[in-house]
């Protein structure tokens, strides 16, 4: 929010140097971005008075102008602008005088304009600053000006503005009483707050009536009739101000509600009353065709009088509906949304509520009639009925942080002073609808002993001390709390002021706010009394090695949003998300992965072997569920150099696939199963595995299936791979698993032994592999399947494996006695547990 420093010292007694009050500022939570000085943009300009004024001799579009600027000699200025005249009071840029927004800035010098001498630049508003641009040079409308005598009072350029940014808590920072009241609790200066007369009451009471469907999202609404309105500019003083802060001045009546908003933080926004009544269906007071007829004749037929009644309007609140659309002030047409809250006369929707007004109801130079609105919105209504319509105002930014409940009423009595004052409106009626439940202010308990544990010792001095009670109480009463102590002056009763309702809510909010403005620099540094050097926690280094061992064997990590589209069965929608692409959460991350493999194709950039971890998101019968997932995609050739097969692509076989995945486990030194599995749809059913851990369900395996990979223009090699990340890390979390532990290489030679049979085929190989395993003992290093056959000679359902088996000892040289005993053992135990029928 801009700050002007003249605005500030009305309503708060401050002398302090503008860098002074945003250094204090910035200390105290409210940072100053940057401090403009408006007074270096026109010093050295003054009031001059156009004397005489003739066309230039040597050019059509310029003119030479003999001007007062209070020197003992009148100066000679060539001047470009059409709209100089003899008589008129300008703003003068004197010789050595630097306009710094002028390009990149520009001092005067005496120059030669096609032949003849100028002496000084008679300047427009755009060369001042105020401005972007101008038609011609400024004039003041003023009588009797001191020529020679500083422009900068009369222009506003007398003025420092503070560019200040709040924090999103504080609502009440963005309002000039606001920081008003910061600043007084700050510095302990005098606070001046603008005052309200009371309403006079009004001549009708039945020219209003309010219809508040929504209660909840408009708690509180007040409509007030005003007549005998004169639209016109807005006084000086008032414009400068709106300027300062960076708003465009438009007419008097709209001016106000502006100066109202940036003066107490809270909305206004004024109707067209006749435009209303036509809207809403029923007859006006006056036709708009006679309007312009009634402009030029006077208002004075239009002068409410106590036995003259005005057509009742209603106006309304509540949602829009399927299909309405309106025009804003900025001209956009809006087709509006079911969580779009609406202003309405009767029926129809003449305003998004605490957003942005209707173009069709907007005060206009010929309004005589006006509907004033001063409302409280929700919220939470304000937010989504502003991002509905993809906007953000100064009015929803405000009620999107709450305003305050408790000066609504003043704020509203203030404008209808302002418009009476400015703008000769009379109030002939009023309509309050009031639904406000909850009170403003709360109380809270705040302990001597806990503010200073949490903020520790103070310096005073050259001593430490801590804060006493009467710190606590001065500092909190500085900020409007009203304090009732409890027990020995070291407990009290904190009642927090209505503007500071939403954002002190704890005893720790009001801890900080001792802290802040007690002044953070004056706490002392304490260190830890031990430290330690940092580690890595055990989970952190288990996925540190996975994420590595995943990289060995050539996959590149990528990461996805968890958002993404709903339609997956028992996915978590949101219910109020930002765009429908991005409206559930991921069930799994596999469908990440194939997006991204499709896209890397499409985009010409070949097959992604990548893995990804994350958590993922379901829902069940008794509630929501998390946890955290490893997936992976493979696919396409990974190998370079395929000129050894004339450009040819090696596809990466189910087994390949299969080799990678293990080869990570056994880096990890982890003991994988696998089980035939077909519960995922998207997988190729014959070639698709479960893996298992000690009887822990790992994850799944398996390549793409056809129709998937049909569907997405995939190769047919594809395979995918999702793993749960807590069961894997909590296999690893071990000793043996985290901790290699040394072998020694035996020095005694190796004797293997070949053992070929028949199988059933629906019988496994890591089945077959277990019980070998178990069979073999200590003796048997090793088991490789060298061979798989079907085909003719082989009995129907089943097929022949071949296995070498390597035993090994580690203190002697095995001979056919040590082997034999334990590979006959073998042999009866695949009889015995498969009914093999062996082949040597």
């Amino acid at each position: 929010m801009r700050i002007s420093l003249n605005w500030l010292r009305e309503l708060v007694d401050i002398t302090m140097s503008p860098e002074a009050l945003a250094e204090m500022l910035t200390m105290a939570g409210f940072e100053v971005e940057e401090i403009e000085d408006r007074q270096t943009w026109a010093d050295g300009v003054v009031v001059g008075k156009v004397v005489d004024r003739q066309p230039h001799p040597n050019a059509d579009r310029l003119s030479v102008c003999q001007v007062d600027i209070g020197a003992a000699d009148l100066s000679t200025i060539v001047c470009g602008a059409s709209n100089v005249k003899a008589g008129l009071f300008v703003p003068v840029a004197t010789l050595g005088t630097f306009l710094p927004k002028v390009g990149d800035g520009l001092k005067i010098k005496p120059a030669k304009l096609r032949g003849v001498a100028s002496e000084g630049m008679i300047c427009s508003l755009a060369e001042l600053g105020l401005v972007k641009e101008a038609d011609g040079i400024h004039s003041f409308e003023e009588d009797g000006l001191a020529v020679g005598s500083d422009v900068r009072p009369l222009l506003g350029l007398d003025d420092v503005i503070l560019d200040l940014t709040s924090t999103a808590n504080r609502a009440d920072a963005l309002s000039m009483v606001g920081i008003a009241r910061e600043v007084a609790a700050l510095t302990g200066a005098t606070l001046k707050l603008p005052q309200a007369a009371a309403i006079a009451p009004p001549i009708t009471t039945d020219a209003l009536t309010l219809k508040i469907s929504e209660p909840q999202a408009c708690p509180t609404y007040i409509g007030t009739v005003i007549e005998q309105v004169t639209i016109a500019p807005s006084p000086q003083w008032l414009q400068q101000r709106l300027q300062a802060a960076g708003t465009r001045p438009i007419n008097n009546v709209v001016d106000i509600t502006n100066y109202i908003l940036l003066e107490w933080g809270q909305p206004l926004h004024g109707f067209d009353r006749d435009r209303l009544v036509a809207i809403s269906g029923q007859p006006s007071a006056v036709s708009q065709e006679a309007e312009g007829r009634e402009q030029k004749a006077g208002a004075s037929s239009r002068l409410p009088t106590p036995d003259s009644r005005l057509p009742t309007l209603q106006v309304g609140v509540r949602f829009a509906e399927v299909g309405e659309t309106l025009t804003t002030l900025d001209g956009q047409t809006r087709n509006l949304h079911e969580q779009t809250l609406l202003i309405t006369a009767g029926k129809q929707p003449v305003a998004l509520a605490g957003v942005m007004g209707g173009e069709a109801t907007e005060v206009h130079a010929g309004t005589q009639s006006l509907m004033l609105e001063a409302a409280l919105f929700d919220t939470a209504a304000i937010r989504r009925s502003a991002r509905s319509q993809g906007m953000r105002t100064e009015a929803s930014a405000r009620y999107e942080r709450g305003v305050n409940q408790a000066e609504l009423e003043i704020a509203c009595r203030r404008a209808i002073e302002l418009i009476g004052a400015l703008a000769g409106g009379v109030v002939v009626a009023q309509s309050v609808a009031d639904a406000r439940s909850q009170s403003s202010t709360r109380s809270i308990e705040l302990r001597l002993d806990r503010v200073n544990q949490v903020l520790g010792p103070v310096t005073v001095g050259e001593e430490l001390s801590e804060l006493q009670p009467q710190d606590v109480e001065r500092t909190l009463t500085a900020l409007g709390c009203n304090l009732s102590p409890v027990t020995d002056d070291r407990v009290w009763t904190v009642t927090v002021p209505p503007y500071r309702y939403r954002d002190l809510e704890r005893e720790i909010d009001l801890i900080e706010e001792i802290a802040r403005l007690y002044g953070y620099n004056n706490f002392c540094d304490t260190l830890p009394d031990k430290t330690e050097a940092g580690y890595l926690s055990v989970e952190q280094a288990l996925s540190r090695h996975l994420r590595q061992t995943l990289r060995a064997i050539g996959l590149t990590e990528v990461t996805h949003y968890t958002l993404g589209k709903p339609g997956e069965t028992r996915q978590i929608v949101l219910s109020n998300p930002l765009f429908a692409e991005y409206s559930a959460l991921r069930t799994n991350l596999v469908s990440g992965l194939i997006d991204a493999f499709q896209y890397n194709l499409e985009q010409g950039n070949g097959s992604l072997n990548a893995f990804e971890i994350g958590r993922i998101f379901w829902s069940e019968e008794d509630g929501l569920s998390e946890a955290d997932s490893l997936a992976g995609i493979l696919g396409g050739d990974v190998t370079r150099g395929k000129w050894v097969r004339s450009g040819h692509e090696q596809p990466l076989t189910w087994f390949g696939a299969k080799g990678l995945l293990e080869s990570v486990f056994q880096r990890l030194g982890l003991a994988v199963e696998y089980q035939p599995d077909r519960r995922d749809e998207r997988l190729h059913p014959g070639r698709t595995a479960s893996l298992w851990m000690r009887g822990d369900r790992l994850g799944t395996f398996g390549q793409l299936h056809p129709q998937l990979r049909q569907e997405r223009g995939l190769p047919d090699e594809v395979y995918v791979f999702e793993l749960d990340l807590d069961v894997l890390l909590d296999h690893l979390d071990h000793d043996e698993a985290r901790v290699p532990i040394f072998q020694a290489f035996s020095t005694y030679p190796p004797s293997d032994r070949d053992i070929a049979f028949f199988v059933s085929s629906q019988v496994s190989v890591a089945e077959i592999e277990r019980v070998i395993t178990k069979a073999g003992g200590t003796l048997l290093e090793s088991i490789d399947l060298f061979d798989e056959y079907r085909g003719e000679n082989v009995p129907a359902g089943q097929r022949s494996l071949a296995f070498r088996l390597l035993y090994r000892a580690g203190d002697r040289t095995l001979k056919d006695d040590d082997i034999e005993p334990v590979h006959q053992q073998v042999r009866e135990a695949l009889v015995d547990k498969f009914r093999v029928d062996l082949r040597s």
